[in-house]
């Protein structure tokens, strides 16, 4: 009999996750506790902003017509658990407020909501990021609680996502971890992932702990190589460097390559510093602290890039924002998301909207979710509205849209055509032959 599949928790993971086992051909019910986001995913809506993912949700959800139906929605654990044969828990494990240390409580109300519910063989698979050691401690919870007993099984898979391609990512991974106690949980997983292991996914197979670290791992090796190539940056910028050629020259190196080279005003978002920062508490409670204090100095440099780029702002409308306009092009924290958490666009507005300039911001997607986050600041339409008048424009966020505009226009409206790239994404040659003074961290002289 075919495997029926839960997925608790219907964010940013869990909704793609759902549509996606939806589309590999599994009957699906998402489970969430908010009645209002059920009801918008019931409608084949999606409550953020992932590119192709209306369209699978569309493509699956029951009641919808030329659906396959395959995917409901519900709130009821009760109903999750009579329906499942393996659940994945796939909620948010946010920083606590004023610590370093992630926040384990949605997690564990998930497991204590879903235990009692378990009076059949199930195998509970989390996907959440958590500080290594919580699966043992949640596998023997489940056991516990639930009434199948050591039945109710645990398995740890992690997700690897990126906003922008989580479709992508989730129906054809670049790898499935599966961190597992048993070789029942191991053939199970390996069931629920025959499509893309079929197409040459690597299905990695590991103890709870080693699944643990591996997303943990993974996202402070992106974060390092990330702060790395910025350190440059500031090295260029006292040395009259380019970083943007020495990145290119660095990336040949099959050993060192080209991504997650590019320099900037640093990493944001839901889970890299907020994971990064996880992973010290938890190597603190460890005592294995002194093994990654140097991700505290990644973490500072990250941070360091906002405010440089508030500074290079500054100079060049003349050593104070009083009285000045300000464009910034981009509210993300990355493109093609909505996702405006711990960004750098935003805070460096921010920054600047606080030192008294007159900041006006514009996201292809993200005004929203902006709006809600910092409304004091001023929002336009359009790219050529969020200039008209500016003394400075600042490219933070590299959406496609901003590398097609074309500087003549802008240059029409501005009051003063100065850019500053905050990504060296655009065309310093094109802006200049426009009329344009521009300036990119990491490049001085470029």
């Amino acid at each position: 009999m075919a495997l029926k599949i839960t997925v608790i928790g219907t964010g940013y993971l869990g909704a793609t996750h759902a549509a996606a086992m939806a589309e590999l051909g599994f009957e699906v019910l998402g489970l969430d506790v908010v009645p209002e986001k059920i009801a918008i995913l019931q409608r084949g809506e999606v409550p953020m902003y992932e590119p192709g993912l209306a369209e699978l949700l569309r493509r699956h959800v029951a009641g919808i017509e030329g659906a396959s139906g395959r995917l409901r929605f519900t709130t009821s654990y009760e109903e999750a658990a009579a329906f499942g044969d393996v659940h994945f828990v796939c909620v948010n494990t946010p920083q606590k407020h004023g610590e370093y240390a992630c926040d384990m409580s949605y997690v564990e109300s998930a497991f204590d909501a879903l235990a009692p519910h378990l009076t059949r063989p199930a195998l509970v698979v989390g996907k959440s990021t958590v500080p290594v050691g919580s699966a043992a401690r949640l596998a023997a919870r489940l056991a516990e609680r639930a009434p199948a007993g050591e039945a109710a099984e645990l398995a740890w898979n992690p997700e690897f996502l990126r906003e922008g391609f989580a479709v992508q990512d989730t129906l054809h991974p670049d790898r499935i971890v599966a961190g597992v106690a048993s070789e029942r949980a191991e053939e199970l997983l390996r069931e629920v992932y025959a499509t893309p292991i079929g197409e040459g996914s690597p299905f990695i197979v590991m103890d709870y702990p080693t699944a643990e670290l591996v997303k943990t791992s993974a996202n402070s090796f992106l974060a390092t190589k990330i702060s790395f190539i910025n350190a440059m940056a500031e090295v260029c910028e006292a040395a009259d460097g380019d970083v943007v050629k020495l990145a290119e020259a660095i990336g040949h190196d099959d050993r060192i390559g080209k991504k997650f080279l590019r320099a900037g005003i640093g990493f944001g978002g839901g889970c890299l510093p907020k994971d990064l920062r996880a992973f010290m508490a938890r190597a603190g409670e460890l005592g294995a602290d002194q093994a990654l204090t140097f991700l505290r100095e990644i973490d500072s440099i990250n941070m360091r890039r906002r405010g440089h780029m508030v500074e290079l702002a500054r100079n060049a409308v003349g050593g104070g924002f009083l009285g000045k306009r300000v464009a910034v092009l981009g509210a993300t924290f990355k493109p093609d998301s909505d996702d405006v958490r711990d960004s750098p666009a935003l805070n460096v507005a921010g920054q600047i909207h606080l030192q008294g300039g007159q900041v006006t911001v514009y996201d292809p997607k993200g005004m929203e979710n902006a709006r809600r986050l910092f409304p004091t600041l001023a929002y336009a339409d359009s790219a050529l509205e969020a200039v008209r008048g500016a003394d400075v424009v600042l490219h933070l966020t590299e959406w496609s849209e901003f590398r097609e505009l074309d500087p003549a226009a802008l240059g029409d409206v501005v009051s003063d055509r100065r850019i500053l790239d905050g990504r060296n994404a655009l065309d310093p040659e094109l802006w200049r032959k426009a009329g344009w003074t521009y300036r990119a961290l990491g490049r001085p002289r470029a």
